[in-house]
């Protein structure tokens, strides 16, 4: 069910124009609207990349669709798109929204940590995980990530019994151009969907290192593409669902080229796994 919008708290950085909206159940999202300058199959986009991303236990923002009536539109007149020298509204109903993982007020986000911290982030591993799902599906953006402090297991799911002690988590957000962005299409470039911040991959001894995430790209369920389809309201597609439908069936053709992109990648810029064996 949709979660209605309660308060406007400002407008994020991005392309998307996105803005950070409290919402009924108390929670903060980042909303990005039907109408944004990137296109309307940009919120399709992030709902299935989610929906994929929790299989592979890969920390990433709770989604879900957020309702914007009209009276709530006209009490809040800061919420518009830019586009040009104009002022566009926001339509009324239903659009997505990603939740933020701990309370802004409370909690310090971060856009980026130094090398020296982003070594000690609990969950790391997750940047080797989340190389190979943007290779898959064809990410024509950087990967964009945030960090923050907590005393937390459950986002480390893949450790096992971990100590619940305080540390660095680093959540992996933004995946709009997941599918070439509104082209549908996969432009398999090798250094698309690279983190900037290299370090992340120093770990990479082999394709070993990418275990368990190789084997469940490779093995990625039908079911749970389907579970993530049928769940899009029917307005964010609007026509599109042929395309979409042949577009997943690309996507799960690929799912066995994923070593070799890597491998493609790592030609392009052997430096990347500096610690690559063999």
């Amino acid at each position: 069910m949709p979660i209605r919008a309660a308060k406007v708290i400002r407008k994020m950085r991005g392309g998307a124009q996105a803005h950070l909206i409290e919402a009924a159940d108390g929670e903060h999202y980042v909303v990005k609207f039907t109408n944004n300058p990137q296109h309307r199959r940009i919120l399709i986009n992030e709902w299935l990349a989610c929906s994929f991303l929790r299989h592979l236990q890969i920390f990433v923002p709770e989604t879900a669709q957020i309702e914007l009536t009209s009276e709530f539109i006209e009490n809040h007149p800061e919420l518009y798109l830019s586009i040009g020298s104009k002022k566009e509204p926001i339509p009324p109903g239903v659009h997505f929204g990603s939740r933020l993982a701990v309370h802004p007020e409370r909690v310090a986000i971060f856009d980026f940590l130094p090398d020296n911290l982003l070594g000690k982030v609990e969950n790391r591993l997750d940047f080797l995980g989340i190389l190979l799902f943007d290779k898959w599906v064809g990410n024509t953006d950087s990967r964009q990530a945030v960090f923050f402090r907590a005393r937390a297991k459950k986002w480390t799911p893949l450790r096992g019994d971990a100590p619940a002690r305080v540390g660095f988590f680093a959540q992996m957000i933004d995946h709009g151009f997941a599918f070439n962005g509104p082209h549908w299409t996969f432009q398999d470039a090798p250094l698309h969907g690279m983190y900037f911040r290299t370090t992340v991959y120093e770990e990479v001894r082999s394709y070993d290192s990418f275990q368990p995430w190789l084997e469940m790209i490779e093995n990625f369920p039908v079911e749970v593409i389907d579970s993530a389809w049928k769940q899009i309201p029917s307005h964010w597609l609007d026509g599109d669902e042929d395309e979409l439908e042949r577009m997943l069936e690309q996507l799960l053709k690929r799912r066995s080229r994923t070593a070799q992109l890597v491998a493609d990648m790592r030609q392009k810029r052997p430096a990347l796994f500096p610690n690559w064996k063999g």
